[in-house]
């Protein structure tokens, strides 16, 4: 699957087989960021300011220039498609996660109305589009950063990191 990069404020092609060719595939006067390919490979989700704010919208892939269509109703940014491409995700203006309920084909798109599923309180990242959150296989959980509260009474965010945690399964668990 190709590679999407921001170059400007317009999407390109990078195909990685060796000659690393760069070719556009939406530009606008506006910007477009946070590409993102459906698990088909027919459908471009991006973030566009084209409307006046960022809002996400939908075009054919590889011809984007057959149609669009907005997905989020007010404001979006940094869509993730579900892994079986049956939904889309993204942050709202107010940093909520969003989930859009999708039925396409090749060569038909259409989408229910956006629903919340996490409240805001998570990290949205700054000064880029690249996205900050993840989807897992069956679309049930997320990978977020939760934003630090201001609260100074509750536990200060951090993380654990186990290095070489395959040593210790094999102490644990030795192979038979």
């Amino acid at each position: 699957m190709p590679l999407l990069i921001r170059m400007g404020r317009d999407l390109v092609k990078l195909t990685l087989d060796g000659r690393s060719r760069v070719t556009p595939i939406l530009q606008t006067p506006f910007d477009e960021l946070s590409g993102m390919i459906s698990p088909d490979g027919h459908w471009l989700a991006y973030e566009s300011n084209s409307s006046g704010h960022f809002e996400i919208w939908v075009r054919p892939f590889p011809n984007t220039t057959a149609a669009q269509d907005q997905v989020s109703t007010s404001g979006g940014t940094r869509p993730v498609w579900a892994h079986r491409g049956k939904e889309l995700f993204f942050l709202g203006a107010d940093g909520a996660l969003m989930r859009v309920q999708v039925e396409a084909t090749e060569t038909k798109w259409s989408s229910l109305s956006p629903t919340r599923v996490l409240a805001p309180g998570y990290y949205p990242g700054t000064g880029n589009p690249n996205r900050s959150y993840d989807v897992s296989p069956d679309g049930q959980r997320f990978l977020m950063i939760k934003a630090a509260s201001a609260d100074s009474t509750t536990v200060p965010p951090n993380i654990v990191v186990v290095q070489h945690f395959d040593e210790e399964l094999k102490r644990l668990a030795p192979a038979k």
